[in-house]
């Protein structure tokens, strides 16, 4: 990697597993892009603390659930990559209200919440990511999205300080959250609140749900879920396909075949296969309609040299 010299830092007493030069083609749903610089998998929230703690303020950092909204540029990433699969993963019953850890995946949410007689969480199940990623971007799908159910959420500052805030705190909209004060924080758990009902009515309705997914999605073949928000009034995936771009090919990345508001690798394509064609498809609907496609999935990361 051609990067300047890394930030040290200690990571005496801490009991997690810290990884280097690891490629992050491991971690994202694309399959594809380059190696992180480090990769941390704290034990436990406590674990986490103690890691911002000790990390230097100026050390970049990426949280990174099951990668399914990510695409990491062949160059790499200069900072530290923190895999929340596998460690923050408490989910339980908290008074009327479910706690959920941001390492949680949706479908495993959508599944707990059944079992415990609520409803209005099946939509989760569609979903393909953890709660992380979903409360980041107010993620959502088949008419629900995550901070419909929010009471509260727990992050974590900078400096490792655990605080939890109200949805009033952030500006929330349609793949869009931000926080209205100032400082770096990140996600690490939520409390929701849902309505109870029918146990069985919610498993088959996760049921129906995980079927319509997989009929109406490339899921054979490594994707990132829907690449672009649909605009006010449209879809974009109609506007994709009625601009004769579904197949559209650029490398190893394509415009998938079954649905056109997923790109898939369809063979070994780079990051930089996939971002010039997310890169094409904008262009050629914006020629065509006049309407402006905004990528859902985030781009992160350095370009080849």
């Amino acid at each position: 990697m051609n990067m300047s010299e890394p930030t040290q830092f200690s990571t005496e007493g801490l009991r997690g597993e810290m990884l280097h030069d690891e490629p992050m083609s491991r971690h994202v749903s694309w399959r594809a892009g380059g190696v992180a610089r480090r990769m941390y998998r704290p034990a436990d929230l406590a674990d986490l603390q103690q890691f911002l703690r000790q990390t230097p303020v100026d050390e970049p950092l990426l949280f990174v659930g099951l990668g399914s909204n990510l695409l990491v540029r062949d160059g790499g990433l200069r900072g530290t990559v923190i895999q929340m699969v596998g460690a923050l993963t408490e989910l339980r019953m908290d008074g009327e209200f479910i706690y959920a850890q941001a390492g949680v995946p949706g479908a495993k949410l959508a599944r707990f919440a059944a079992s415990n007689n609520f409803c209005g969480a099946e939509f989760f199940a569609g979903i393909p990511g953890t709660l992380g990623g979903m409360l980041t971007m107010n993620a959502g799908c088949y008419g629900g999205e995550t901070w419909q159910k929010v009471v509260r959420v727990q992050v974590l500052t900078r400096s490792g300080e655990l605080l939890e805030r109200t949805p009033q705190e952030y500006e929330i909209g349609y793949r869009h959250v931000v926080q209205r004060t100032p400082g770096e924080e990140f996600f690490v758990g939520a409390w929701l609140k849902l309505e109870t009902g029918d146990v069985e009515a919610a498993r088959q309705e996760i049921k129906a749900l995980m079927e319509k997914r997989s009929a109406s999605q490339p899921l054979n073949l490594p994707n990132a879920g829907s690449v672009f928000r649909n605009p006010p009034g449209n879809h974009a995936a109609k506007l994709i396909e009625g601009c004769g771009l579904k197949g559209k090919r650029i490398g190893g990345a394509q415009v998938s075949e079954k649905h056109a508001n997923f790109i898939v690798n369809a063979g070994n394509a780079t990051a930089q296969d996939i971002e010039d064609l997310i890169n094409e498809v904008r262009a050629t609907v914006l020629q065509q309609t006049g309407i402006e496609l905004h990528p859902e999935v985030r781009i992160v990361g350095e370009k080849s040299k």
